[in-house]
């Protein structure tokens, strides 16, 4: 049994207030539940004594690798704050924020084919995010904002009558997706593909060149704008090519597009190689600049927790 650590005990009258409350929303499914009592709850109790403390809406990133249960995650906390505190909890993907399909054709004419794809850093609209987050963060009573919504089915942004609708004031900020806070490397490690993908399709390494520089870019100050970093750390690439072709039957069925760009098994294989790279990099150095580090097993339950840098 992971146990919560010593550094992070969460507020005993907070908890006991929380664990009265699970999460309600159907999707969350109902393994999660399960671990509610020594790790979700006591999370909860962690993040919110976060929030109370910040003088604004405090963003706080989710970090973790595709189907490690960040979007799960982001739901349950949203639907505690709401019940326990009266919070207006904002959730932003980072998946909304993907560049158009045509933006996407273009970047693949211009720059590298391998751009087409989305979700490196790259292929998102990063001035759209920094200024959504200081919006949200300002955003009056009653004013209300427009956040994109992005439609994997058909690999779009939907239509802006389906985008999500906020109305002010703010509380917090839940920020989730599998680069965020991500960081550059240096160069030098870039030259070695890890991958059938790299190998192939960017022998002289033109492509991961041109997602390093975007995180070296505006990717750094947006996700410079996170008061706190929390990881859901994988195991490893093949759990993750389990968990996101578990995905992929999903988004298949939440489609809301007109045109069906659903993946089969060869093309999930083939799509995972495009985040192989920065996966492993964030398994690898997240752990030391996250604020807080769960450790997800092949179960897909928590296995550990780790405090990680102090916020």
């Amino acid at each position: 049994m992971p146990g919560w650590p010593t550094s992070l005990q969460p507020d005993s009258d907070t908890l006991k207030k929380i664990q009265q409350h699970p999460p309600r929303d159907e999707r969350i499914p109902p393994g999660w539940h399960s671990q509610w009592d020594e790790i979700w709850a006591p999370l909860a109790t962690c993040l919110a004594e976060k929030i109370t403390a910040s003088d604004t809406p405090l963003i706080i990133g989710i970090h973790g690798g595709q189907g490690s249960g960040k979007s799960t995650l982001s739901l349950a906390l949203k639907d505690i704050y709401q019940q326990v505190f009266g919070w207006n909890v904002v959730v932003v993907s980072i998946d909304d924020l993907y560049l158009s399909h045509a933006d996407r054709t273009h970047l693949s004419q211009t720059v590298h084919p391998l751009l087409q794809t989305r979700g490196v850093p790259g292929t998102h609209e990063v001035q759209r995010g920094i200024e959504l987050f200081n919006t949200l963060r300002s955003l009056a009573p009653e004013a209300r904002c427009q956040i994109p919504a992005f439609d994997k089915a058909s690999d779009d942004r939907l239509a802006e009558a389906d985008w999500h609708s906020i109305t002010g004031p703010v509380d917090a900020i839940l920020f989730e997706g599998w680069c965020v806070g991500c960081q550059a490397v240096d160069d030098t490690l870039l030259t070695a593909p890890v991958n059938e993908l790299e190998a192939q399709e960017d022998p002289d390494g033109t492509w991961r060149g041109w997602v390093n520089q975007q995180l070296a870019g505006d990717y750094k100050a947006w996700f410079d704008m996170i008061d706190f970093l929390l990881m859901l750390k994988v195991p490893d690439m093949s759990a993750v090519q389990r968990w996101r072709t578990e995905q992929e039957i999903g988004n298949k069925k939440m489609a809301k597009g007109g045109t069906d760009r659903s993946l089969d098994n060869a093309g999930i294989r083939r799509f995972i190689q495009h985040y192989e790279r920065l996966t492993q990099q964030a398994l690898t150095r997240l752990p030391d600049i996250a604020n807080l580090v769960l450790v997800i097993n092949d179960a897909h339950k928590v296995a550990d927790v780790q405090p990680g840098t102090p916020s």
